[in-house]
């Protein structure tokens, strides 16, 4: 059992759903990195996001298009990624999930990556761009070494939810909104009956998590109560990492974490 289904079975019998909390390696800084990280664990985050820039990121809003720009300008290398794991590892053995776009892992190859990717400390692997009917040699690379979550959205079939259920572990990603990352238009009616869509799909064999535009606790509190398993937060993060000083982020980070974990325990 990797860490991350440890993480749900546990969260499970404390009748507790999942907080993922997303940050940007290397946004504006290393250091700021592990302070947000420190202040996600004390908080209460169960899983952390990380994400590694890429040059063209479709699936990001403005938000964390801007952090990933950042961070490449500071120059962000898979080598400082992974030796940044390594010393978020020293610190925590919170299940981390890394997230970034098909093309960083191709370049190197898909077994090499995940090998080091898995050494430094990584559990799970989110590719937004990687198709179902593509992954064949990510999923051999990755069998046996990291989760591998894919992602689904509310106009996605049912046939196709459950084809990517069987291909993902860990959680299965349900897009919450049609359209980028950090797009904020509240709750929408279609989410919530997508939650139970996708819920009935898989049929309780895989934790079903919701992000994209999740900013607020009062967000996290209606799609907890629709059922979802675990609920993303991320370009909330990156506003408040963008308007902190770094001596007061850890604990900006920390209040904001413990408001979000608070609406996880469903009434």
């Amino acid at each position: 059992m990797s860490r991350i289904e440890e993480r749900f079975a546990e969260l499970n019998q404390r009748d507790q759903r999942a907080l993922i909390a997303y940050v940007m390696a290397g946004y504006p800084n290393e250091e700021a990195t592990l302070a947000t990280v420190r202040g996600q664990v004390r908080g209460g985050a169960d899983i952390i996001e990380l994400g590694f820039p890429f040059s063209d990121p479709l699936a990001d809003g403005p938000a964390i298009q801007n952090a990933g720009t950042v961070s490449l300008r500071k120059g962000a290398k898979t080598g400082k990624f992974f030796n940044m794991v390594k010393r978020i590892r020293e610190e925590t053995e919170i299940p981390l999930v890394l997230m970034t776009y098909t093309n960083i892992l191709y370049r190197r190859g898909f077994s090499e990556f995940i090998a080091d990717a898995k050494r430094a400390g990584i559990d799970g692997c989110i590719l937004p761009d990687m198709s179902i009917e593509e992954s064949g040699g990510y999923l051999r690379a990755a069998k046996d070494h990291v989760d591998t979550i894919f992602l689904v959205s509310p106009n996605t079939s049912s046939a196709r939810i459950k084809r990517i259920a069987r291909a993902s572990s860990g959680f299965l990603y349900l897009v919450a909104v049609f359209g980028t990352t950090g797009v904020k238009t509240g709750v929408k009616r279609y989410t919530l009956d997508a939650i139970k869509k996708v819920k009935r799909q898989t049929g309780g064999r895989i934790p079903v998590g919701i992000g994209f535009g999740v900013s607020t606790p009062q967000d996290v509190r209606e799609y907890v109560k629709a059922g979802a398993d675990a609920v993303i937060v991320g370009s909330a993060y990156l506003k408040i990492i963008e308007d902190t000083p770094e001596r007061q982020l850890e604990s900006r980070i920390y209040s904001f974490t413990k408001q979000l974990k608070k609406e996880t325990v469903p009434d």
